[in-house]
């Protein structure tokens, strides 16, 4: 992240195990189909502008190629910074488009709640439409079909998920490969605070009223198109809830939303105010008794307690009529009411993964 109002030199950014699987991919297929690897590879990003990736290594098989490339995290302290994504493409049935395989460092989803399907490979959406698009390129250069099987892989992976908090989340066997915009933004405590800081200055200098703080990049997209708020007006938060309010208790506006996913305000309601997995998790417990105290059906507290993730839990309650996100968006609402004064009218907003609004409190329209 830049810093320049600090003057310190700005961290380095990197790609995500995604974009290596793309690069990767795409120099697989190049290879099947002309018999040559290429030295780099370039791949267009979900947000515009395009990374290109060195190959680190390549292997021809019987009817299939594999490339590898070494993922580089910037400045960012990624588990799998050094790592090499490799991946292995091989003609698939007619018609059958891009299918996806799980070698080996690379996990399985077995348990509901995750935004891809018990028993597929713990390969996220955003990286899928990036191997796609990188396959599609390279069939259309070359007049192929794109339809093929692409199994991605990293050596030692089984042992790198040990750092995370896959097992938790019942994906098993070794990483997910993730990344929602295909670039790694360094995770700095005090540059994205300081950043956090300017950006509710510049908002109280242009004289607005109201502005919206966001855990991520899709709750912000979705609550500026909720409050029709200009890109002034917005606070990428990220997990740095305390350092928000903090500052906001010094330096107030007159109403602040809070808009972010289901289980980054659990947290949050649950008196966090750092969102961080390595900081604070969320307790099921918690959402059992949430569910308790909204008259929940006999067995419902049960299932819950036991459920793999919020979003689990979430969805049972929705399932069964239960205001369960709007509950959640008060408890919220009342943490972050706490750290400032009433000087400041706070409303939150919870938004799923598609952006659209589950739950609100604060009274706000």
């Amino acid at each position: 992240m830049d810093d320049a109002f600090s003057g310190k030199v700005a961290l380095r950014r990197g790609w995500t195990t995604g974009t290596c699987a793309a690069a990767a991919s795409a120099a697989a297929y190049r290879a099947l189909l002309a018999g040559a690897f290429p030295d780099a590879v370039s791949v267009a990003l979900p947000r515009g502008g395009t990374a290109t990736l060195p190959i680190a290594s390549r292997r021809c098989g019987e009817g299939s190629a594999t490339a590898g490339v070494i993922k580089d995290a910037g400045d960012d302290p990624d588990v799998t910074h050094g790592a090499e994504v490799m991946a292995t493409v091989a003609p698939g049935p007619p018609g059958s488009g891009v299918v996806f395989a799980a070698g080996p460092g690379v996990g399985t989803v077995t348990l509901p709640g995750l935004p891809v399907a018990v028993g597929e490979p713990a390969i996220n959406p955003g990286p899928r439409a990036m191997i796609r698009a990188a396959i599609g390129c390279v069939a259309e250069t070359f007049g192929a079909s794109g339809d093929v099987v692409v199994t991605v892989s990293v050596p030692g992976g089984e042992a790198l998920a040990e750092k995370t908090l896959n097992g938790r989340l019942g994906i098993v066997g070794g990483l997910s490969i993730l990344g929602t915009t295909g670039v790694v933004v360094p995770f700095s405590c005090a540059a994205w605070v300081h950043s956090i800081h300017r950006g509710i200055d510049v908002a109280r200098a242009a004289g607005f009223a109201h502005i919206a703080a966001a855990t991520g990049s899709t709750s912000e997209a979705a609550v500026k198109r909720l409050y029709d708020l200009p890109d002034a007006a917005l606070i990428d938060m990220g997990d740095f809830v305390g350092g928000t309010l903090k500052y906001l208790r010094r330096h107030r506006v007159p109403r602040l939303t809070i808009a972010g996913g289901f289980a980054k305000l659990v947290k949050l309601a649950q008196g966090h105010l750092f969102l961080h997995s390595s900081k604070s998790r969320v307790d099921m417990a918690v959402l059992a008794e949430a569910l308790d105290r909204l008259d929940a059906p006999p067995g419902l507290r049960a299932e819950a307690a036991g459920a793999n993730t919020a979003a689990q839990v979430l969805a049972l309650a929705r399932a069964h009529g239960l205001p369960l996100a709007d509950a959640i968006a008060e408890g919220a609402r009342a943490t972050a009411a706490r750290a400032v004064d009433d000087r400041v009218a706070i409303d939150v907003v919870v938004f799923d993964r598609a952006g659209n609004p589950v739950g609100r409190a604060g009274g706000h329209g």
